[in-house]
């Protein structure tokens, strides 16, 4: 029945998918990471497409009091197809410096609807979803969306461990600020419950939707907060 309803509800939500070639070529994304006031990682992204495919890597570098006690950088890859519904996934890796144990890794096998996701403890198959995107290329196939104000957005999103739903509300918003400039803004936010983890996505609209701010509350209140530092985008 879960496999089902989401294959309906992607369904649904690939009807507005934009047009791939307008779609810029590279783009080049620097974040700084808060808890709190204190910035504890840089995360460096490149997204690149040649014809109907699709490279992103993100590389996450721990900064102070997290550098000691957590080294290591964390390398998130993901690569697939581009088409009419935006971006495909093939394979998905999430790879630790530091900690091997917790690598994870999520290949897509659209003919078969079929997603395997492996780590160090198992490896499993699971029902794949019509647009499911990874943790990666979710935050990159926003360019790909006719996204509306007063609209919801639904999806299915893998991270190498699992297989989740995910539903956002989006609304206008104020414009965002950061060093790497004022940015008008799309609102996507997850309404969580209480005790759930909540998160709340800035997309900026004359950039192509891209995200300029994320926060990330868990279940107990503790809160991350990604911002963008700078920004290449490259037609």
């Amino acid at each position: 029945m879960r496999a089902l309803f989401l294959l309906l509800l992607a369904a649904t939500n690939l009807a507005v998918a934009a047009d791939w070639t307008t779609i810029p070529s590279r783009v080049q994304a620097t974040y700084l990471v808060y808890k709190g006031s204190m910035s504890i990682a840089q995360i460096d992204e490149v997204f690149s497409r040649d014809e109907q495919h699709y490279q992103l890597t993100s590389t996450v570098k721990p900064l102070g009091l997290l550098a000691f006690f957590r080294p290591g950088k964390v390398h998130i890859k993901s690569h697939g197809l581009i088409n009419e519904q935006g971006l495909q996934p093939l394979l998905f890796e999430d790879l630790r410096d530091a900690d091997a144990a917790k690598n994870s890794r999520a290949e897509f096998d659209w003919e078969q609807h079929q997603l395997t996701l492996t780590n160090s403890t198992q490896k499993r198959n699971e029902v794949l979803p019509l647009g499911t995107q990874d943790r990666l290329s979710a935050m990159y196939q926003f360019m790909f969306l006719h996204l509306n104000a007063n609209s919801n957005l639904d999806f299915a999103m893998t991270n190498g461990n699992k297989l989740d739903d995910y539903h956002y509300l989006i609304a206008t918003a104020a414009p965002v600020f950061t060093s790497a400039g004022k940015f008008n803004t799309l609102y996507l936010d997850s309404q969580a419950k209480a005790g759930e983890s909540r998160t709340q996505i800035w997309l900026a609209q004359e950039q192509h939707f891209l995200p300029c701010k994320v926060i990330v509350t868990d279940g107990d209140g503790d809160q991350l907060k990604q911002v963008l530092q700078s920004l290449s985008v490259t037609p």
